[in-house]
């Protein structure tokens, strides 16, 4: 089920899609639509959708792409699914503390623990 995406590497781990982006900057309002919409689809995909959002690769984030991400989680609650978010360099994660936003999501440190707590919530 891999789909091409100028954005977004999404790979299955188990029952777990996980999402690498393919922009060092999501900045750009377009880009952000367009990553929200990819997003969106893996949300819908399957009831239930677990997804893990890894930014290993992103040094920057418009503060659009928080409310993107608000909207994802938002749908994937909808939908019983999880949603996790990983590899948040020390900048961004800042803004998420900032907004209060840590406590909104579920912030781990590595893929692999993010990957370990699925199901465990």
């Amino acid at each position: 089920m891999e789909q091409p995406s100028s954005h977004l590497k999404i790979k299955r781990a188990v029952n777990v899609s996980v999402v690498e982006f393919a922009d060092r900057k999501i900045l750009e309002e377009l880009s952000i639509q367009e990553i929200g919409e990819e997003l969106r689809r893996l949300a819908e995909a399957e009831p239930g959708a677990k997804l893990l959002l890894n930014f290993q690769n992103v040094d920057h984030l418009a503060s659009a792409a928080l409310g993107m991400l608000i909207t994802l989680h938002k749908k994937v609650q909808e939908r019983h699914g999880e949603l996790k978010l990983s590899n948040i360099n020390r900048q961004i994660f800042q803004v998420f503390r900032i907004t209060r936003l840590n406590r909104v999501f579920d912030i781990h440190e590595t893929a692999e623990q993010a990957l370990e707590s699925f199901g465990q919530t």
